[in-house]
């Protein structure tokens, strides 16, 4: 286990009949992550969800956003997945440039979520 992470949406704003499908992007305004190594909040105006609506119903999502650790270090976090009938599968990947952190730079992990009505909530697994 890595980390929890729950992010807060802004407006959305839809594409609805675009070349590609239905696209819909949310700023993310802030939130709290926190793990046995790492807490901190979502750095706010820093990222969007970036979401494309598929003929199926099921949403690819593609994510990018600021965490900053309680100590001040930014970090960046990328993760994109799907997500079907409220339920996310993500591949998080992170970059930071502190050597308390450096960690991060080298694990590949594993996001299991949910969307409901307050924005995402999601445990990261790093996979050994």
């Amino acid at each position: 286990f890595t980390l929890t992470i729950t992010a807060d949406l802004g407006a959305s704003y839809q594409i609805r009949t675009g070349p590609a499908g239905r696209r819909i992007v949310a700023g993310i305004t802030g939130g709290t992550f926190s793990g046995p190594r790492v807490k901190g909040t979502v750095a706010p105006s820093t990222g969007a969800d970036w979401v494309t609506v598929r003929p199926d119903k099921s949403l690819r999502i593609d994510v990018r956003l600021v965490l900053v650790t309680d100590d001040d270090v930014p970090i960046y976090m990328y993760y994109g997945g799907l997500l079907i009938d409220g339920q996310a599968r993500t591949a998080p990947y992170f970059e930071v440039a502190d050597e308390r952190y450096n960690w991060l730079n080298n694990v590949q992990a594993v996001g299991i979520g949910t969307v409901g009505p307050d924005g995402p909530t999601y445990e990261i697994y790093a996979l050994q």
